[in-house]
């Protein structure tokens, strides 16, 4: 009788697990407050933005840089804990002879709404489209982390003048396996983002960066998209960064200047 309350014990305990793992899955994948605390201050030329979604929602952004015709504009699609000013301030630095934009997600203030791997991809092709209609531009699309599943989801959908993806995963649901190999997550996952699908077959040029101690992307996890994408301009690995750290390595910097230029080379004439 022991082995059997033993059991049930454990399944009880297991069960309780996955529940909680299901129920906090937006909270743990979209910190929208974490994201909200850290907004840097930005320069006085920086231009706010704001776009009203088809579903009512609006999205708040920011630009950084003067328009020039001869580059492409940058639109930045952050971590899951980035805000829109870290993004275009970030990329600004990295670019200054770049136009910048960058919006908040939906769901981190100031946008509205509620965050989640769909709203963020649909998001990305009304936030371009609205771009576009001021004045149509080349744009380079350049995703951190899970924006890199945003920026292939818009080369994707959209013609780009080339994308550049900074520690993708070939989908949520295998990332999130690797997370909670003891959790049904193919039952309980709500947020589907498949970024080899959308890569695969597309002639977009694309500049892929790794970190080789990355904990939270592992290297697995982004080697499928090496083979997936047709049109790879550069691919690298910066050995001795993780996820976090990535983006202050001195490499990290000259790795995407070195990516822009690829990217231009490969543009048509």
């Amino acid at each position: 009788m022991w082995l059997l309350y033993l059991i049930l014990g454990a399944a009880i305990v297991y069960v309780a697990l996955v529940s909680v793992a299901a129920l906090s899955q937006t909270r743990m994948l979209f910190p929208t407050q974490m994201a909200a605390a850290n907004r840097p201050a930005l320069p006085r030329s920086a231009e706010r933005l704001e776009l009203k979604t088809p579903d009512g929602e609006t999205l708040a952004g920011v630009r950084l840089g003067t328009p020039f015709d001869a580059k492409p504009l940058l639109l930045g699609f952050g971590g899951n804990a980035w805000n829109a000013e870290s993004m275009a301030l970030y990329l600004h630095r990295l670019f200054p002879d770049h136009e910048v934009t960058a919006f908040h997600y939906r769901g981190y203030p100031p946008s509205t709404g509620q965050p989640s791997a769909k709203a963020l991809l649909r998001d990305s092709l009304v936030i371009f489209d609205h771009l576009q209609q001021a004045r149509s531009r080349r744009v380079v699309a350049i995703g951190f982390s899970i924006g890199s599943g945003v920026a292939a989801y818009l080369a994707h959908h959209r013609n780009l003048a080339g994308t550049i993806l900074v520690t993708p995963f070939d989908s949520l649901e295998t990332l999130a396996r690797e997370h909670f190999p003891w959790a049904p997550v193919g039952l309980v996952l709500r947020h589907h983002m498949r970024t080899i699908d959308l890569v695969r077959d597309r002639p977009t040029p694309t500049a892929l960066m790794t970190a080789g101690r990355d904990t939270i992307v592992p290297a697995r996890r982004s080697e499928p998209l090496r083979s997936a994408i047709p049109n790879l301009v550069l691919d690298r690995t910066i050995a001795e960064a993780g996820h976090n750290d990535l983006y202050d390595h001195p490499a990290f910097a000259a790795t995407m200047h070195e990516a822009m230029a690829r990217l231009e080379e490969a543009a048509p004439r």
